[in-house]
């Protein structure tokens, strides 16, 4: 058993018995600790504050011979799983018995410290690859995954020269049916099929139970159906061995045909009756049913009730036997779909029961399922005692199983070198969306690391967010070479859409959801496959709140990107309210992992597109979220310093610097530097020493004044940017603020110094026209910034 082999089939597809019988064993053990780990939360860890902990032992059971086949036998260390969120125990169970988890993380399991609720990168210890827990995100992150396995493949950037010639890894997830019902998931099955796919498993946990009930007859055919369509081979798993093999038998096809007919409701509660000491159930009903029907009195006479109720439960996604024989039956990378059936609390008291999915054990059940394994007290935590096995025998082939070889799963990935400076063509005229555009035209000319290593991607909106010149210097990333059609046939067109397997672009539908998972994929491209990516997403602005939950998921594992989201705000103008922005700057303030910019002139962008190239690399860095404008403003004649550079990314710097004590200041982000600065001009005269403050990040100035007042790095009070700033101001004087946005975006800054705010900004659906008029009619036009300062000088 010292051998590491432990996936081998023997010849004629069937599964040893000396290694059935470990699995079993196993098997047996992962479930009692999933179940002794959520017991241990709920009825024994002392409760401060008298909340339910949870931990959903059905969902666990239902995947317990799913998950142990894959990591105790089928898995290698370059396979990615993204686990049932549910199903987490489960996965700490596993990994605490290859000796990846601590006792002490399963003891706080959903406590401080300990094991997460969900399968979590960042905050587990067991080397989660997939953060899941928002349904569905999870499962299409395997696909996306494999896309950029490709990708890297494709681009030769494997740089471990000992992984160089291995096999790509398997990127498999394990769904919950009742997940199916996301629509992200069939979004993200198109974009698969596009991109053709490959090296993907997806293992249906097939209960037929959803949070709050039986889900529907006969929702496997349209899963099957759903997969067909788009190429993927689907595996039933419907009927363990036992079964098989009574089917045999005469009347088996009859038997066969009522359980294939039973409705899932009828069965689930069979199933709960039947394991509840109401053994007999089956054979009241199969008498009545199937009366006369030959072979069906011989097969119940074979079968005591307990045996009956084992029998009639035996579905081939608990069937340790058939579950390895399909994950091993596949010799080829088509992505496949696994239409696992299984029991809801399979083999604990819960089993069937449509109530089951937040239910817990009593203290009395669990003293009887303790019981039954055999565990004395005080052996709650042995990783391998009472598993009907020697341990020593189980112990010595966890250690050897393919998937526990020795070392890290996560890659550390070298970073790649950022240039000084990046180039921009110098325009007297230029939008901030035109400036990103010409910063990836530039790079795309040269062969830089950065730009070899930087992935454009967007949701049918290239063009429109000036990624078209790096697009037609790069080209699109695809698993087969396609010409451009209008360009073999002589059509003038501004675009060379050439694809290829060198291509640095990846072209999606309009489904932003993908592009957010797509940019975390590619986000984790270091830790999961060793080689550091820099992905750049662009969309509309507006959309972000079409995939925010995937924005916030991909944001949670720590996932690297930049966002580039433009347009932006009602400076669209004309567009009106159906592609204008209002609270999405709130949004960049508020999201965790996302470091939000709004930056007026080119200048300042490239230096925060640098800075974020860096960031994005940084050990304690993140994402980045670029919010851009079309509206092309006339650029200032200067050479940015170093001091003026260093302000910018820390938030602010004074465009126009405020006299000794003055008592007003005009605060701005974005595309509405005309307007205050033409208000500045107007009252330069009668205001003595206003000042003109641009943000240019107001996420960096508030978390910058937020950490001072946390004390951190031996920061404090009065430390921060935006009170270094503003303390040219007098102690008293005002602050209009303006920006093409939700105005409660930069209103704290009145608390920051205990200045009295006067917000400008945007709050209500957008209204089209040209900018005068749509600026006029929300008050962020230059005579509303005016008087709203005589407003504020009133008010003094």
């Amino acid at each position: 058993m010292a051998k590491r082999a432990a996936n081998a089939v023997p010849s004629g597809g069937l599964i040893d018995p000396q290694k059935l019988e470990i699995m079993t064993a196993l098997e047996r053990k992962v479930l009692w600790l999933a179940m002794w780990t959520i017991h241990n939360a709920n009825h024994i860890r002392d409760s401060r504050d008298g909340l339910k902990v949870g931990g959903h032992q059905a969902s666990c059971a239902s995947l317990n011979t799913i998950m142990s086949a894959l990591y105790f036998d089928v898995l290698r260390p370059q396979d990615r799983v993204a686990v049932k969120p549910h199903a987490s125990p489960v996965f700490h169970a596993i990994q605490y018995m290859m000796g990846r988890q601590s006792v002490d993380q399963l003891q706080r399991f959903r406590g401080y410290g300990g094991a997460q609720s969900y399968p979590s990168r960042t905050k587990d210890a067991d080397e989660v690859d997939f953060s899941t827990g928002s349904v569905g995100l999870g499962v299409a992150m395997t696909l996306f995954s494999s896309m950029v396995q490709d990708y890297v493949r494709m681009q030769h950037l494997v740089q471990d020269p000992e992984r160089v010639g291995e096999s790509p890894g398997r990127m498999v997830a394990l769904v919950g049916d009742a997940e199916l019902d996301e629509g992200n998931v069939y979004e993200a099955m198109l974009e698969g099929w596009k991109y053709d796919v490959r090296n993907l498993w997806w293992v249906i946990d097939y209960n037929r139970q959803s949070l709050d009930g039986v889900v529907s007859d006969g929702l496997f055919q349209k899963i099957r159906q759903f997969f067909g369509t788009v190429d993927w081979e689907v595996v039933m798993l419907k009927y363990g061995k036992r079964l098989e093999r009574v089917f045999a038998q005469p009347g088996g096809d009859t038997l066969r045909n009522w359980i294939d007919e039973c409705p899932n409701d009828l069965y689930s509660a069979l199933t709960f009756k039947g394991g509840s000491g109401e053994a007999g159930v089956w054979r009241d009903h199969l008498k009545k049913d199937l009366r006369g029907v030959t072979g069906i009195k011989a097969i119940l006479d074979d079968h005591d009730d307990v045996e009956l109720h084992k029998l009639m439960t035996n579905l081939a996604g608990q069937d340790m036997e058939a579950v390895l024989e399909a994950f091993h039956g596949v010799n080829d990378d088509r992505p496949r779909c696994f239409i696992a059936y299984t029991v809801k609390g399979y083999n604990t008291p819960l089993a069937g029961h449509k109530d089951n999915h937040s239910g817990l054990m009593t203290p009395d059940q669990m003293a009887r399922f303790k019981a039954d394994h055999g565990i004395e007290d005080g052996e709650e935590w042995e990783p391998f005692a009472r598993a009907g096995m020697d341990e020593g025998t189980l112990r010595e082939f966890v250690q050897v199983v393919d998937f526990n070889a020795p070392g890290s799963r996560i890659h550390k990935a070298d970073k790649v070198e950022i240039p000084s400076v990046l180039p921009i063509r110098g325009q007297k005229t230029i939008s901030t969306q035109m400036a990103f555009g010409s910063v990836l035209h530039e790079l795309s000319r040269g062969n830089s690391a950065l730009a070899s290593r930087i992935v454009t991607t967007s949701p049918d909106v290239t063009v429109s967010t000036n990624l078209g010149a790096w697009v037609n210097q790069r080209g699109i990333f695809s698993l087969d070479v396609r010409n451009d059609v209008f360009r073999q046939e002589q059509v003038a067109s501004a675009q060379k859409w050439m694809r290829h397997g060198g291509g640095q672009h990846m072209e999606l539908g309009i489904a932003e959801n993908n592009l957010f998972i797509l940019l975390a994929s590619l986000g984790l491209s270091g830790p999961l496959f060793g080689t550091r990516l820099l992905p750049v997403g662009t969309l509309y602005d507006p959309f972000i709140a079409r995939g925010l939950d995937a924005l916030n998921y991909a944001c949670y594992q720590d996932a690297r990107f930049m966002l580039v989201a433009t347009p932006s705000g009602v400076t669209l103008a004309p567009e009106g309210g159906a592609h204008q922005s209002i609270s999405t700057p709130l949004i960049g303030l508020g999201q965790p992992g996302l470091t939000s910019f709004e930056p007026a002139y080119a200048d300042e962008l490239a230096q925060i597109m640098r800075w974020g190239f860096e960031f994005m690399q940084a050990d304690d860095g993140g994402s980045v979220y670029l919010r851009l404008s079309t509206r092309s403003l006339e650029q200032p004649d200067r050479k940015l310093d170093d001091a003026t550079v260093a302000d910018i990314l820390a938030g602010a710097y004074w465009q126009v610097e405020p006299g000794p004590e003055a008592e007003l200041a005009l605060v701005y982000s974005g595309a509405v530097a005309p307007e205050v600065l033409a208000a500045y001009a107007e009252m330069a005269d009668d205001i003595p020493g206003l000042g003109v403050l641009a943000v240019p990040s107001v996420d960096r100035l508030y978390h910058g004044w937020q950490k001072s007042l946390r004390g951190r790095n031996g920061s404090g009070p009065g430390s921060s940017h935006v009170e270094k700033v503003l303390s040219k101001l007098a102690p008293g004087a005002s602050l209009v603020t303006a920006q093409d946005g939700h105005p409660a975006t930069l209103s704290w800054l009145g608390s920051a110094t205990g200045r009295r705010v006067y917000p400008l900004g945007v709050t209500g659906f957008g209204q089209s026209g040209d900018i005068p008029d749509v600026y006029a009619h929300y008050g962020i036009d230059t005579a509303s910034i005016v008087d709203m300062a005589a407003t504020a000088c009133l008010g003094r």
